[in-house]
């Protein structure tokens, strides 16, 4: 099924159903790239870049905070891309080098996309959340936590993972709210770089 050319879904080259939440998201997702704030991210502002009505976008997201959440789900998507990208494997040393660049990749990220990061873990933590969120959240803190596993015993896995959660979350925090200086906030790699190091300071020992 398609919408016509003439419907409150069709853009300035139309969009088939289904296909206008993934622009609005997209849309979502560009307006965050760009430097926006995520408390001005709206429905209004979503559906002017998707090119359709300002109705149009409740077919699909009933209030605003449905498209945050939509927009938070795909940034989860993308941590946990980056953190599984980071991981080398391996045993011994290299489990270990695997985990700090799993610290590094959450900073670089967090640092590439300070808006977007900021919002995923706003909307993460509000009273009602969407299950697709709760999911993608959980899949990227896995990434973390399963590395963690492979590295020390079961019994203080859960607690070290929390730990060098809380590790990187900080140091990402700090980057991007300008705490270490702007040269550092302004370059994913030298975010990254100075995670690796702090990272090192204090190794995980199994």
């Amino acid at each position: 099924m398609s919408t016509s050319k003439g419907g409150p879904e069709s853009g300035k080259g139309g969009y088939h159903h289904g296909e206008l939440r993934e622009a609005l998201v997209a849309a979502g997702l560009s307006i965050l790239e760009e430097g926006g704030d995520p408390s001005a991210l709206g429905l209004r502002e979503a559906a002017r870049r998707a090119g359709v009505s300002a109705m149009a976008p409740y077919r699909h997201f009933p209030d605003k905070e449905a498209l945050l959440a939509a927009v938070a789900t795909v940034g989860f998507q993308r941590l946990r891309t980056a953190l599984a990208m980071a991981d080398r494997g391996g045993e011994g040393e290299e489990a270990r080098a695997a985990l700090f660049a799993q610290g590094e990749a959450y900073v670089a990220f967090a640092c590439a996309q300070p808006g977007l990061f900021r919002l995923m873990f706003a909307a993460r933590s509000g009273g009602s959340r969407p299950q697709s969120l709760c999911d993608a959240s959980a899949a990227a803190y896995a990434v973390l936590s399963d590395r963690v596993a492979a590295l020390v015993p079961p019994a203080v896995a859960a607690e070290e993972a929390l730990r060098s959660w809380a590790l990187v979350h900080g140091i990402a925090a700090l980057v991007i709210d300008g705490m270490v200086g702007e040269a550092v906030r302004n370059d994913p790699k030298a975010a990254a770089a100075l995670a690796g190091r702090l990272l090192r300071l204090e190794p995980i020992t199994g």
